[in-house]
């Protein structure tokens, strides 16, 4: 293959760990933890994450003299000083917390969490569950819905899970990252019944190929009823990748949006011509608005909103700040590094794969590129990646210092963190908890609590005020 000329020469099998061996191993050890040039687990390299990973990649580049270190700009090129950046940051992070107690609070309304704003502690909502996903509250008795990756849709009623599922669901295409994504009630379902499920859908029975659909229906005596269809892709554009299939499904002013991953072929969000990589808007029944930004492009499917997106799989409806009606703010995985929280807006590209903080697992570089004149950059991008996953904004009445802020998950770092925002500006970020499994969704309920989606062991808690 042939070699880009951005990488001036260098080969692509050397990744960060090798690079960290050959240039820095020497002074700082190979354990990071210390030599003729001190430890890389404290001090300035301790902290990663957003602009600090940019102030690690500098002190990469031109060195810190009067500490008598060289810089490297001008052997490495930027995305392997940046690459070298996530790997020190990964490194460092994972022996900090080595040697921190977790907060990893109890689940059983006792214990009490303080917070910078709130204190809390922890209930079981429910459980013995396999791999919540998604959780959705109906009114009165109806109790609760949970959707369980493997595609069986749940009742929560009374505290007590219902033994079984809701019968006549989808099929659903469960494998890798593939499932019942989605569970969400209308927003006049009191009136018309309708919910909504996000799944990867099987192009036919017992296929490889699989693509994010959207269905509704509703629940009768257990069963579900009256499916029509909102979403399906064109046939020919399923893939037989299990990554990165979206999705959340947000209604705002009278439409529907939701996001579908870059499916495993990062370039392709960049096509508006296929529908992963995208932020799609839609009316509730499916039909495509006549406003829509790409609606009469040539080639371009009518129904996205935005594109240039890895992997979605949080978002949320904020009221707008600047008088506009709403604002729509997303979570999205990034590879090794560069999970991002973006403002999502008509009709911009947000920049996968030409830009990204990240680098590839393998440790070579993706992109000379974080950022490019064209291209929306994050809000906020956490480096090294906390695998962000779920997102809702507190507007309940129970936790009023929370209220405006927006609730984030976390995968990897199994937390929940709270992301307070000054307009379109991140100015505040506070891990609450961390340690109880991988969070997988974070929802404020009609109660004001948080509700909180935990995989291995699958299990609903939730949070509830504290003195």
């Amino acid at each position: 293959m042939s070699v880009p000329a951005w990488l001036g020469g260098q080969e692509l099998s050397r990744d960060a760990g090798k690079l960290y061996v050959e240039f820095c191993a020497t002074c700082h050890g190979e354990k990071l933890d210390g030599g003729a040039g001190g430890s890389l687990l404290d001090g300035p390299w301790r902290e990663g994450g957003g602009d600090h990973g940019e102030a690690v990649a500098k002190i990469i580049a031109e060195g810190a003299p009067e500490a008598g270190m060289p810089g490297f700009g001008e052997v490495l090129d930027a995305p392997r000083v940046r690459a070298l950046s996530v790997y020190i940051q990964e490194r460092a992070t994972r022996a900090r917390e080595a040697g921190e107690r977790p907060a990893r609070p109890a689940i059983d309304g006792a214990e009490v969490v303080r917070s910078k704003a709130a204190n809390f502690r922890v209930e079981m909502v429910a459980e013995g569950l396999e791999i919540p996903w998604a959780v959705e509250f109906l009114p009165g008795k109806e109790g609760m819905l949970v959707a369980e990756k493997r595609g069986t849709l749940r009742r929560v009623r009374s505290g007590k899970l219902d033994p079984e599922p809701i019968a006549g669901t989808p099929e659903v295409w469960g494998r890798g990252q593939g499932g019942l994504l989605v569970v969400q009630a209308h927003p006049d379902y009191a009136k018309n019944g309708w919910i909504y499920l996000a799944f990867s859908e099987p192009l036919e029975a017992g296929s490889g190929d699989a693509m994010t659909a959207i269905v509704r229906g509703r629940i009768r005596d257990g069963r579900w009823v009256n499916e029509e269809e909102i979403y399906r892709a064109p046939r020919e554009l399923y893939r037989g990748s299990g990554v990165h299939f979206g999705t959340r499904l947000v209604f705002a002013e009278g439409y529907f949006f939701f996001a579908i991953g870059d499916r495993g072929a990062q370039n392709q969000a960049q096509d508006l011509g296929r529908p992963n990589g995208k932020v799609h808007r839609l009316h509730d029944d499916g039909r495509v608005p006549a406003d829509n930004p790409f609606v009469n492009a040539p080639g371009a499917l009518p129904t996205v909103w935005s594109y240039g997106h890895r992997n979605p799989q949080g978002l949320v409806a904020r009221p707008g700040t600047k008088g506009d009606g709403f604002e729509m703010w997303s979570t999205e995985h990034g590879p090794r590094g560069g999970d991002e929280l973006n403002l999502v807006k008509r009709g911009l590209n947000y920049g996968w794969p030409v830009v990204t903080y990240g680098i590839n697992y393998n440790g070579t570089p993706i992109t000379p590129d974080t950022e490019r004149e064209g291209l929306e950059s994050p809000a906020l991008h956490w480096t090294p990646s906390i695998a962000v996953c779920g997102l809702d904004l507190y507007q309940g009445d129970k936790f009023p210092g929370w209220k405006g802020d927006l609730l984030v998950g976390a995968l990897r770092q199994e937390e929940v963190r709270r992301v307070k925002l000054d307009g379109a500006r991140v100015v505040e970020q506070e891990v609450l908890f961390r340690g109880l499994g991988r969070v997988r969704t974070v929802q404020v309920g009609p109660d004001g609590f948080v509700y909180v989606g935990l995989e291995n062991p699958g299990r609903v808690v939730r949070l509830v005020p504290a003195k």
